[in-house]
């Protein structure tokens, strides 16, 4: 679901180790960066840095990866995660050299709403189940988390499909929820981290290939029993692909 961003302009003051890096970005921008309290800071940020800049810039480039790669969220920037940041800044028409300074945070910014969602994904649209995300299989906390980190991954599926729509017809369950809608014992759905999108025959399978190398391990769809009409994203343990 796309949200209205504000139109004026303001100047984004991040604080930085030892410094203060003034960074001129969109008042929607900036509110979202405020807002959620999760600011990237200490630009620029490239291999070598560590910290929870780097885990939240982690968190938002986990979508521009290899097929079958999964990027990890360890606030260690590394060669996987300067390779994502140069995907991301390809995919956008940034200069593609996989370091994060203002450009690539402030167009970041530009994709996050104030809670720091992709603009094109919400927590509402991700839990028609419940307005507590409990009961599942993990933490309310964690549930939300895992729901997140999976919506950035959709927004870098939903790029790489050319940023038309992608619907979200079933998010997070609780048990009970899961239960209700014949789901499986031990769904990822219980998680957080699980997403149904409906569609086209064709478009599920374009989303089903988009899903393999946008970070997801579970991606199920087009033939595989109870998955003819939605394609089912995920995270699992170990690699299951089945379909299309």
């Amino acid at each position: 679901m796309l949200r209205k961003a504000l139109n004026t302009s303001l100047t984004l003051v991040m604080i930085s180790t030892g410094a203060i890096a003034g960074v001129t970005v969109t008042a929607g921008s900036a509110q979202a960066a405020s807002n959620c309290g999760q600011p990237i800071t200490g630009l620029p940020l490239d291999q070598g840095s560590q910290g929870t800049s780097v885990e939240r810039l982690q968190i938002r480039v986990a979508g521009f990866v290899t097929s079958g790669e999964v990027l990890s969220t360890d606030g260690v920037y590394g060669t996987r995660t300067k390779e994502a940041v140069r995907k991301f800044q390809k995919q956008y028409g940034l200069q593609a050299d996989g370091i994060a300074g203002s450009d690539t945070v402030n167009k970041i910014y530009s994709l996050q709403d104030s809670d720091c969602t992709p603009i094109h994904f919400s927590y509402a649209e991700w839990n028609k189940c419940n307005s507590t995300w409990a009961g599942g299989a993990v933490s309310a906390t964690a549930a939300k988390a895992n729901a997140r980190k999976s919506m950035w991954k959709l927004e870098a599926l939903r790029a790489k499909l050319g940023g038309g729509a992608v619907q979200i017809s079933s998010g997070f369950r609780s048990n009970s929820c899961n239960a209700a809608v014949g789901g499986v014992t031990g769904s990822r759905h219980t998680y957080g981290d699980a997403a149904d999108m409906p569609g086209s025959q064709s478009r599920r399978c374009d989303v089903h290939r988009a899903a393999k190398s946008s970070g997801f391990t579970e991606v199920l769809g087009q033939g595989f029993p109870g998955h003819n009409d939605h394609t089912h994203v995920g995270m699992t343990s170990s690699r299951q692909w089945h379909g299309c």
